[in-house]
């Protein structure tokens, strides 16, 4: 025990349960049921922070979330968080805590010197003062001097989770309001979730009276026993958002070391009905020196004498204006501690509390107004002007009750708007649509009458410094020069000032400022306004946002059906777009390199095999699925017949080139629309945005079958062979399936759907079949294959193979100015005769202007490889003739090639051109190239129409 811990008393806390922990490296101890905050005041750390601008003693303001002052850094190395507050932590044995913003400690730290320039420094003092000469002349002692806790600089180790979440009604906050209301739906049969950000249930009424604790704990057993009630502690919505959606941050354990509980959880929940009985938050009085440790809410004092038996001093003072401030000194009284005196604002006293005050030898000073507190690191006293003139009252504690303010902020969350009530002097949210139904002290019940909030002088000889947000040290001198520079609008006060910014936002000190606003500005808080609070109402960590989104998870890529196929295969894996491929099938002692060419001569010569799997599949069914088709794809598609392919581009409405991809007409009329492998998911989206919002009278029906076909390419002279001895038949009527032909078929049970289609340049088949038989089909046929020279081949080599053949990719060739024109598509926008998305933008005079960027082929002249990315500037004036797109060494026509985008490319064969590139040492080099046709290899088409 300590003099400032009870002898006996403390709902909460276990006096046969000691723990020890440190407090900025020393050695403390308290009892179970402390929260850090209760057992640093036991031991008479009253200053326990440095203020954020000014770097001002600060001690305890609050008990709860609305605490300003005490932010903590918790726990050490990999396991710390920063800028946690103290009377959020329940204490623990071993807990590790430091105070934050201050070196080297609260008591002494070199950087109040800051406070001496106070005058330097007022309210949006850096709009002012770092546009000259530079920012950067001052940034490094700004980033020193401000700023709070520290970030860890290790991976953490703890495991963080994300839950959906959903229930008829939610419940926000635990009090005795709150489990009322939980009680009530519950017995209806309604699915109920309660949530309460304290470790303890009841809220303020925890510890009043033993009647108050026996009837909250007889509703927690109640609502602990229905089936249909989840009752969350240590959890706080601190988000509402559209459509009953809401947002909830569990701490599941507060020391994650002991076992294997997530250490945080943040659950996304879904409810038909929510309930905010959040309670309100009292505010403090707005005097000179408000902010000296030993200053506290009298809520605050009375939830740390009756839950954890502590006080705040040994001389305690009261400064009221309501009677809530009264109740709070008369449990004082009634627990022993009996306060030096009782200041009211009022010029009467309600009868029952002076007389209980007087009994207990309290002197009550009525009509009387806090002129200033005195004190440098401690409160020592105030200054108090009576009826009987000025007088001096000396103490170490003074408890402060300015009136409440309903907890609002989730309610404006949800859209709700707030009503002024001049008697409660508070902003009470309006139960009328929003769907969230406030009640208890959240909706104003229970509140006392106040007077108009006092503001006192802010200007002239003995102002002081009146602090209306503690948090970010704006004082009521700040609010008057943003009065004076005409930032009074309440948005502008806000931003000018940062009044209720930061951790804090305007907990305590929103509805002091906007009364300090009117005050100046001949308006009621009403006239002046309320910003909108936005979530999250109080911080939350990045590791429960993050949830399992780390490492591996953070952006888990896509593994194809037969990942497990290529690994044994010896495939080196890397990332393409989202999903995990082979690049190449290096053999043993083989590199890279190596492997590639190695790949692109065996498909040139014999065969290979090529995983496709992510390449998109669109299927189209419904009688008006043609016409749809020929709506979305710059080819025409409905003159297509059953069992052929087109090759298509896909554009956006300012017939910007955006994919590509080839189209199928199955037997039934529909249609299976391809595209890219990254497209795939984007092409799908934007055609159901057209079919739902732009054509919603066609009778089409979209299906994204992506996923649930693998599809398996074999290319090469060799291709039919193999797929001969695999048993695989592609010759319906005797006939060999042509090039872009479509085959429905099947062998052994397994449905397949080839389609002959080349982007190799060779004899080549895509083999598609559902995801859970691609490697069987892989082994089938590469087990046919091999003795005929078959190998599995990467997207290295297929990229080599492509640009041999002077075929386009989409994002290589392409960029957001490329229309279908400019890479070889003039003839079809000329023939097509009906409309397609992009069409008339594609039409526009820009997209037949001299200068455009064509696709053309770019041989080298040195037998360099042209680096991708090189430019060629122009002859005259600024700027770049074009760009080299992609560049390989073919190992087919044993030299480079390469494609570029060239402006008028397609007019300007055989002309020589100068590009040049930064290179790696970032000095630049030349490089000599000629326009020549895209396709440098069987520019006839020859050997991909060859049947063998």
């Amino acid at each position: 025990m300590t003099a400032y811990r009870l002898p006996d008393g403390g709902a909460l806390i276990d006096r046969d349960r000691p723990l020890a922990f440190t407090w900025g490296g020393r050695r403390l101890t308290g009892y179970a049921g402390d929260t850090l905050a209760s057992a640093l005041l036991a031991q008479d750390e009253v200053l326990a922070a440095r203020s954020f601008k000014y770097h001002r003693p600060r001690g305890l303001l609050a008990a709860g979330l609305e605490e300003p002052n005490v932010l903590v850094q918790l726990g050490t190395g990999a396991r710390t968080v920063p800028n946690l507050k103290a009377t959020a932590i329940p204490l623990r044995e071993g807990l590790c805590a430091a105070p934050v913003n201050c070196w080297p400690s609260p008591r002494f730290d070199l950087l109040a010197v800051t406070g001496l320039a106070s005058r330097f420094i007022p309210a949006a003092f850096y709009y002012k003062t770092f546009k000259w000469p530079d920012w950067h002349w001052f940034e490094p002692f700004i980033r020193r001097a401000a700023g709070l806790g520290r970030a860890p600089d290790a991976r953490d180790p703890d495991r963080y989770e994300h839950r959906f979440a959903k229930c008829d009604v939610l419940v926000i906050g635990g009090g005795r309001s709150g489990l009322e209301a939980a009680f009530e739906h519950a017995r209806t049969g309604k699915s109920v979730i309660i949530a309460e950000h304290e470790f303890f249930w009841g809220g303020r009424r925890r510890g009043r009276a033993q009647s108050d604790n026996l009837a909250v704990d007889a509703l927690v057993a109640l609502l602990s026993d229905m089936a249909n009630v989840t009752m969350l502690a240590r959890t706080t919505v601190f988000g509402a958002y559209d459509h009953g959606s809401f947002a909830l941050h569990q701490r599941c354990e507060d020391d994650p070391a002991r076992n294997d509980a997530p250490r945080e959880r943040l659950v996304k929940l879904r409810c038909a009905e929510a309930v905010l009985a959040a309670g309100a938050i009292e505010r403090p009085l707005l005097f000179p020196a408000n902010d000296l440790p030993g200053i506290m809410l009298a809520s605050a004092g009375e939830a740390y004498l009756l839950r954890q038996a502590v006080v705040p001093g040994q001389r305690i003072g009261f400064a009221v204006n309501n009677d809530a401030g009264w109740e709070s000194a008369r449990q004082f009284i009634r627990h022993g501690v009996a306060p030096a005196f009782v200041l009211d604002l009022r010029d009467e006293v309600p009868a029952a509390f002076a007389e209980a005050a007087r009994d207990a030898g309290v002197r009550v000073l009525a009509g009387a107004q806090v002129l200033g507190a005195v004190g440098s690191q401690r409160l020592q006293a105030i200054r108090a002007a009576t009826p009987n003139g000025s007088e001096r009252l000396e103490c170490d504690a003074l408890l402060v009750s300015g009136g409440f303010n309903p907890v609002v902020n989730l309610h404006s969350h949800a859209g709700g708007k707030l009503a002024w009530s001049r008697v409660l002097g508070a902003f009470l949210p309006r139960n009328d649509g929003p769907g969230l139904f406030a009640v208890g002290r959240a909706a104003g019940d229970g509140l006392l009458a106040v007077p108009p909030i006092t503001v006192p002088a802010v200007q002239g000889p003995g102002a002081g410094k009146t602090f209306v947000d503690y948090q970010n040290d704006v004082t009521a001198a700040d609010v008057a020069l943003a009065a004076r520079e005409s930032f009074s609008a309440v948005e502008h006060l806000k931003r000018y000032t940062t009044l209720g910014m930061a951790t804090d936002q305007g907990k305590t000190s929103n509805v002091n400022g906007l009364a300090v606003m009117g005050h100046l500005t001949g308006r009621a808080p009403a006239e002046v306004g309320t910003t909108r609070f936005r979530p999250p109402y109080e911080p939350v960590t990045v590791g429960a946002f993050a949830g399992e989104a780390c490492g591996d998870l953070l952006d888990p890529l896509e593994q194809l059906p037969a990942h497990a196929l290529h690994v044994a295969l010896g495939a080196a894996m890397d990332e393409y777009g989202s999903v995990l491929r082979p690049a190449a099938y290096p053999l043993a002692g083989e590199r890279l390199h190596a492997a590639i060419t190695r790949e692109v001569r065996a498909v040139r010569q014999a065969a290979g095999l090529f995983d496709a799997s992510p390449l998109g599949k669109i299927e189209l069914h419904g009688p008006d699925a043609a016409t749809f088709a020929d709506r979305v794809a710059v080819a025409t598609l409905s003159t297509l017949p059953p069992g052929r392919c087109r090759y298509t581009l896909y554009c956006n409405e300012k017939g910007i080139v955006i994919d590509d991809g080839v189209a199928m007409r199955r037997a039934d009329g529909s249609f299976v629309l391809g595209t890219s492998s990254a497209g795939a998911g984007r092409i799908y989206a934007r055609l159901e945005e057209h079919l739902q919002r732009v054509w919603p009278e066609l009778a089409v029906a979209l299906i994204n079958v992506t996923a649930q076909w693998a599809v398996m390419t074999l290319a090469g002279p060799q291709a039919l062979a193999v797929l001969a001895r695999a048993g695989i038949e592609v010759a319906p009527d005797g006939e060999p399936l042509r090039h872009l032909g479509f085959l429905e078929t099947e062998a052994d049970g397994v449905p397949m759907r080839i389609a002959r289609v080349s982007y190799s340049g060779e004899a080549s088949f895509e083999i598609a079949v559902p995801a859970c038989d691609a490697t069987a089909l892989a082994e089938r046929l590469l087990d046919a294959g091999r003795p005929l020279g078959l190998v599995p081949f990467g997207i290295e080599a297929l990229d080599v193979l492509r640009v041999e053949k002077g075929f386009l990719h989409v994002g290589n060739e392409t960029d957001g100015a490329t229309m279908p024109q400019d890479i070889g598509f003039a003839g079809t926008l000329k023939c097509k005769a009906s409309d397609f998305i992009g069409r008339r933008g594609a039409l526009m005079p820009v997209g037949h202007a001299p200068g455009r960027m064509q696709l053309v082929g770019l041989a080298s002249l040195d037998d360099r490889r042209l680096p991708v990315g090189a430019h060629c500037p122009r002859q005259s004036g600024t700027g770049s003739d074009g760009w080299v797109t992609s560049s390989v060494h073919s190992p087919t026509l044993g030299r480079p090639h390469a494609l570029g985008m060239i402006a008028d490319g397609a007019s300007r064969m055989g002309e020589g051109l100068v590009l040049w590139d930064l290179g790696p040492d970032n000095r630049g080099e030349v490089y000599r190239a000629r326009i020549v046709a895209p396709c440098a290899y069987d520019p006839e088409g020859l050997r991909m129409r060859c049947d063998g």
